[in-house]
């Protein structure tokens, strides 16, 4: 038998607040479900219907996300009101997902001034149709540098969520809790949104002041203070990279410390790791843009495209073009 939740109160609103949730083909289930399970537990606390939902696509009938399931859609892309909210949820291979069609109707739709979202990838979708120019936004960190290269006029950010004005964006996973969390406070206060956390067993409530990925010394499984610091002047350094020497300096060592510390902790030369960090934004850019091979160099650091290529080859048993060609997307071509 379900016990009966104490019922946090708040006043009821004249009419639910509507979500809009637009399932891209193969989107990230856990980024839409923890989005749309705050909603209902919201409801469900709270005792009244605060909210309610419709799932839609491109076109009616169903929808695969990208662990296989597949979701019954309520309609096609729909005609909106100004208090609806739209939330675009995105997954693999968004650039393929976000079609003529549906950057159309983002457009279309924002013109009415609502807010609308985009969860996991689907910032991109945003950014496509325009929705993110001048404006801070996310993405998750697996596309941010294909993004950065796409978007200039969009200010992207590392947070797990990000609120600017009406657009919304979240880098997936977990964060469609924290962004939701916050949507719901805002409208009917933090009681019911913690009631809300609570029942989601979720303990620790981001803001939009909290980056998305683990911290250097976290994700390396070393606590270094200087090899942490190395580490992050790379990652901030792909397209001009610095020196051996120089870094060592930077962080009062001597080149053969950093060496032995890289050796250490790594079991790799400081210049192996940062060829693997180049390579391994080489390959996001090649596998997520349409940017030429030559540029994708560039944008890594090479000067010379068969050095890149030679390169690239020896980590990853494949030549750029090659996988360029394994991963080409259809290029469209996206009109006012």
């Amino acid at each position: 038998m379900e016990i009966e939740p104490q019922i946090i109160e708040v006043k009821a609103p004249a009419k639910a607040k509507r979500f809009y949730f637009i399932l891209l083909d193969r989107f990230t289930m856990l980024s839409f479900s923890c989005a749309v399970e705050c909603l209902r537990i919201a409801n469900r606390m709270s005792g009244k219907k605060l909210y309610d939902w419709k799932l839609c696509g491109e076109t009616a009938g169903h929808v695969t996300c990208s662990n296989g399931a597949e979701f019954r859609l309520d309609g096609e892309l729909p005609e909106v009101q100004r208090e609806d909210v739209i939330v675009v949820c995105g997954g693999i291979d968004v650039q393929t997902a976000t079609t003529k069609k549906l950057v159309g109707w983002l457009r279309r739709e924002a013109r009415k001034g609502g807010k609308i979202g985009g969860l996991c990838t689907a910032s991109y979708s945003l950014a496509k149709a325009g929705l993110l120019d001048g404006k801070k936004a996310t993405i998750h960190w697996e596309n941010q540098d294909s993004f950065i290269e796409e978007f200039e006029d969009v200010n992207l950010t590392k947070s797990v969520f990000v609120v600017d004005g009406n657009r919304l964006t979240t880098a997936g996973g977990t964060s469609s809790i924290d962004l939701f969390i916050k949507l719901i406070a805002d409208e009917h206060g933090e009681d019911l949104a913690n009631a809300v956390a609570d029942q989601l067993i979720y303990s620790s409530i981001r803001t939009d002041q909290d980056t998305q990925r683990l911290s250097i010394p976290t994700r390396i499984g070393v606590r270094h203070p200087k090899l942490s610091r190395v580490i992050q002047m790379m990652e901030k350094n792909i397209e001009e990279p610095i020196s051996p020497a120089i870094l060592a300096k930077d962080v009062g060592m001597s080149t053969r410390q950093l060496e032995r510390l890289f050796r250490k902790y790594l079991i790799r030369s400081p210049k192996r790791y940062y060829m693997e960090l180049r390579l391994q934004k080489a390959r996001n850019l090649l596998m997520q843009t349409d940017m030429s091979v030559i540029n994708v160099a560039l944008a890594c650091g090479f000067a010379s495209p068969s050095h890149f290529s030679k390169c690239y080859r020896a980590h990853y048993n494949t030549t750029p073009y090659r996988e360029r060609g394994s991963h080409a997307s259809k290029d469209e071509e996206f009109e006012e």
